[in-house]
């Protein structure tokens, strides 16, 4: 997979901006706040119709504009693809090859990314949303449909805990609330088998990958643990009758409360390190290996579901890395992922290690080479 050009209209800090990318490893450069990081950010919009910084899609539409346009030609082992994708107040709309998609999950996974930044050692270290959040946009761009399902779960998420709000006043009718529990079980179920699968691929490639930057030194271990018991049952029958009990025994300290307390909207994960959690007992540099080698293995598994490599997008982060963890992150991407990285700094990146590199200067909204 191969970004051939990016063209920008009224995105963030640039009004327009046409862009050919026509090297294995693309640098940009330049002091910060100047745009380079909303460079990254919209290539990785355009992959998943939304940004890794914020929730609020008017924040990337430039100052008084009314929308903003992402447009990208990529080459894919199939043929080339143009991309199309315009935000505005009234919503998002997506075109392949000048073909309006009724559906944002049906563009989405035309365009691959792994979006390497220093916030991703929250992964490790920060709250189960931020968790959740990686596993939804990682397994959304590999699995058809998980982004759809996802979608109805949280619209019957949002009715389901609307009417736990008014069961508490005295309104509550278990019929209305078994018809909810159904809907939400069906949705959930096919949430956690897809996450569980994707986890225990994504175990394969980090346990390798942080096993080589470690010298063998450290075993990484990724546990999946959702909200409540489900076993080692992959079969949705079974898993629909254990969401089902814990909705069940969950019941009347759900309608104290007001909200929904089982569901893929509590699952979590957990990364042990030669058996201890990194989370907890993990130093800086270990837990920055666990999402170094998270990353890694992310490229990999993409390239295994999908039979090519995604883009690889480092947004200020090798100069966070020491000397060996850079260099292993270059030896890993270098010729066969095509690249992008932001640095304020020429002399933070092993140039030398480098092969097929295209530098360019970010200033104010401007890309010069």
């Amino acid at each position: 997979m191969f970004l051939k050009q990016i063209h920008l209209q009224n995105y963030r800090n640039y009004s327009q901006l046409e862009l050919q990318t026509d090297n294995q490893v693309n640098l940009f450069v330049g002091p910060n706040a100047q745009g380079k990081t909303n460079l990254l950010e919209s290539i990785f919009v355009l992959a998943l119709t939304k940004s890794h910084r914020t929730s609020k899609d008017k924040e990337l539409i430039g100052w008084q504009a009314d929308a903003a346009r992402i447009h990208g030609e990529v080459d894919k082992r199939y043929g080339a693809v143009k991309l199309d994708l315009s935000l505005s107040t009234q919503g998002k709309r997506a075109k392949i090859n000048g073909l309006e998609q009724r559906k944002l999950s049906d563009f989405v996974g035309s365009l691959n990314v792994v979006m390497f930044a220093p916030e991703d050692l929250e992964i490790v270290k920060g709250t189960p949303g931020v968790r959740r959040r990686f596993l939804d946009m990682e397994i959304g761009q590999v699995q058809p449909g998980y982004l759809h399902t996802l979608q109805q779960y949280a619209k019957v998420l949002v009715q389901r805990n609307n009417y736990l709000k008014t069961a508490g006043s005295g309104s509550f009718q278990q019929a209305m609330m078994d018809v909810w529990n159904m809907q939400l079980a069906e949705h959930g179920v096919k949430i956690m088998k897809k996450r569980k699968h994707f986890i225990h691929k994504l175990q394969g490639w980090a346990e390798q990958i942080h096993s080589g930057i470690t010298a063998g030194l450290e075993q990484l271990v990724i546990e999946y643990r959702p909200s409540f018991d489900a076993g080692s049952s992959e079969d949705e029958t079974v898993l629909f009758e254990q969401f089902m009990l814990k909705l069940s025994q969950v019941k009347d300290q759900e309608v104290r409360r007001g909200m929904t307390l089982a569901g893929p909207h509590r699952d979590d994960l957990a990364f042990y390190i030669n058996g201890k959690e990194a989370h907890v007992y993990g130093s800086q540099g270990q837990q920055r290996t666990t999402a170094l080698s998270l990353k890694l293995a992310e490229i990999e598994l993409i390239r295994e579901e999908i039979g090519e490599y995604p883009l690889l997008l480092l947004d200020d982060v090798l100069s966070e890395l020491d000397q060996h963890r850079q260099t292993q992150l270059i030896e890993t991407f270098q010729s066969k992922v095509q690249t992008f990285i932001t640095t304020t700094g020429i002399e933070s990146v092993n140039i030398a290690k480098l092969h097929d590199a295209g530098i360019y200067h970010v200033r104010e909204g401007q890309v010069t080479r």
